[in-house]
């Protein structure tokens, strides 16, 4: 539906001009039926804060003669307020089809939950719950323990708690082990990750002092070792998210670190960033480092995500020693980077289907869609050629085309994951970049929007990330009358 206030083309003269005084009043627009009938659903407050500015808009239309005389009959204004009210109470944020080809889009919303996720969620919001209320005792609990035993078996640490990201595990844990003290990093890993988190500042904003060792390209044990005074408070290590630094190269693993470290009675930690739980390399994947392995490599504290690999919600897990993550539990920033009953919930719904690793890539979306192969991929492209062709002709070309995507969020960042899906050209060269942006817009503009991605003149429609096509070709129709 057109608004009003959209259907003349900013500065353009009415051929029939409305006179202001011909606007009707407010009281009027409130009393018609149609616009009494939505009063009636959604409230006096709403509709007539909705019919005011319509009427305010109106109203500077007419005074600069950009407002037809046919635009302010009953049955205009009503469809007006009509659209208003449809755009006012519109969500903002909207479920979308992701045919990027980038399986943890983190503009996407990263990893999918798993349907037992969203039953369990469900479940604990629609009534009270026992979030910190300990059942055997009937006395106080620990939302931690909602989640501590599963991560203890899952990783082999012997304590766990979760906060709201892994930047707030990263940055609760530097400041709980190191406030007014120095933590050593080597200079290859100062990273900086999406949304300016760029771990000196992180340091800073925890209260500790960095001290960077090594160089850009190679760091040693050495340099670890010889940084080491009496105001070291910590050894980290942190996981190259988004890059990889190729060449002449040498990096510290974490055993090596965490020897050196205990050696001088001072801990260590890692930072992983994406959180696989399982090798991955089991299911054909590159293989991308696990908490298990940082545990038993003598990690005194390993923190990750939950919302990447690990394909549950956003959270910040933090596992490790009884000793570490005790004092990391009893920081007083603790409280405040706790996680609610929603994503703690989803999360102890995901972290259980890790105790079914047998149906893990069945059960779990992310590794789902991550382990769809090229072939199946192809054979969905083949079957959605003709529909896609008749909905975007005679202005675009459509062709099968084998892609690649990856896995995203900064996990295995040089990796790439053989696919397949659909390009759409334009027929004509001229103005080929103008007719790829409006397919593009068009695509965003769906009940359910359409992401892919522009390169190489074309617009590609990845269709790893799409498991089931009905909502997508239910939608052709639309796109083909939004092309005109």
């Amino acid at each position: 539906m057109t608004r009003l206030t959209e259907s003349v083309v900013d500065g353009s003269q009415a051929k029939n001009p409305a006179n202001p005084k011909d606007l009707p009043s407010i009281d009027r627009v409130l009393r018609r039926p149609a616009v009494a009938a939505l009063v009636a659903e959604h409230g006096h407050t709403l509709v007539a804060d909705e019919v005011r500015a319509l009427a305010e808009s109106l109203r500077e239309r007419a005074r600069q003669g950009t407002l037809d005389a046919a635009q302010i009959t009953p049955e205009a204004v009503d469809e007006a307020v009509l659209g208003r009210m449809q755009a006012r109470l519109a969500p903002r944020l909207r479920a979308v089809i992701n045919l990027t080809g980038t399986v943890i889009h983190t503009n996407l919303g990263r990893a999918l939950l798993a349907d037992s996720a969203l039953q369990h969620l469900l479940a604990m919001m629609a009534g009270p719950n026992n979030l910190e209320y300990d059942l055997a005792s009937g006395g106080r609990g620990d939302r931690d323990s909602v989640v501590e035993e599963l991560l203890c078996t899952l990783t082999g640490a012997e304590a766990a708690t979760v906060v709201n990201n892994n930047a707030a595990a990263v940055l609760l844990s530097i400041a709980a082990l190191a406030r007014g003290r120095e933590v050593i990093v080597s200079r290859g890993e100062l990273v900086e990750i999406g949304g300016a988190f760029r771990m000196p500042d992180v340091m800073a904003s925890a209260g500790a002092t960095l001290v960077e060792v090594g160089t850009t390209n190679r760091t040693h044990p050495h340099d670890y070792a010889n940084a080491i005074t009496e105001r070291t408070a910590l050894l980290m290590k942190v996981h190259t998210s988004n890059y990889a630094v190729q060449g002449f190269t040498s990096s510290v693993d974490e055993g090596e670190i965490a020897r050196i470290a205990h050696a001088r009675g001072l801990p260590m930690a890692t930072d992983l960033g994406s959180g696989a739980l399982v090798d991955m390399s089991l299911w054909g994947l590159p293989h991308e480092p696990t908490p298990r392995e940082k545990i038993a490599a003598g990690c005194d504290v390993v923190t990750f995500s939950g919302d990447k690999l690990l394909g549950g919600p956003q959270a910040g897990l933090i596992v490790g020693s009884k000793e570490a993550v005790g004092r990391i539990r009893k920081f007083p920033m603790k409280r405040a980077l706790r996680m609610s009953k929603l994503p703690l919930a989803a999360l102890e719904a995901t972290l259980m289907l890790y105790l079914r690793p047998e149906r893990l890539a069945q059960d779990l979306p992310t590794l789902r869609l991550l382990t769809r192969t090229a072939e199946a991929i192809r054979e969905q492209a083949d079957s959605l050629l003709a529909d896609v062709q008749s909905a975007v002709a005679p202005r675009f070309s459509v062709e099968v085309k084998d892609m690649l995507g990856q896995i995203g969020s900064g996990s295995l960042p040089v990796e790439r994951l053989p696919s397949a899906g659909l390009a759409l050209a334009p027929v004509g060269k001229k103005g080929a970049g103008r007719a790829l942006d409006e397919l593009a817009a068009a695509l965003r503009a769906l009940p359910r929007p359409v992401i892919g991605r522009v390169a190489e003149d074309r617009l590609l429609l990845d269709l790893r990330c799409l498991e089931d096509s009905a909502a997508f070709v239910a939608q052709l129709p639309a796109l083909r009358q939004a092309l005109g």
